[in-house]
């Protein structure tokens, strides 16, 4: 499973769902919003106002969500 986060250059939450998908030993693909105009109208298409929006096969979220990352791992590793 592809899992890709969009974010933006200075976000602490993006920070964190980094740190948080590193820690579950979980790969995934950053998209820089502001360097990618088609990734951002895909968020926003989305129905997203903020990041990081992370996107996990037919799953989707948006902030810092642990408990997201947690039940991801626990998929992941079934």
């Amino acid at each position: 499973m592809s899992v890709t986060v969009y974010s933006k250059p200075s976000c602490v939450q993006c920070n964190a769902t980094y740190r948080a998908l590193k820690k579950s030993d979980i790969d995934y693909n950053v998209i820089d919003v502001t360097e990618d105009q088609d990734a951002f109208d895909r968020v926003v298409a989305m129905g997203y106002q903020q990041v990081p929006v992370v996107i996990a096969g037919d799953e989707h979220w948006s902030g810092f969500r642990p408990d997201k990352i947690s039940s991801l791992r626990v998929r992941l590793s079934a």
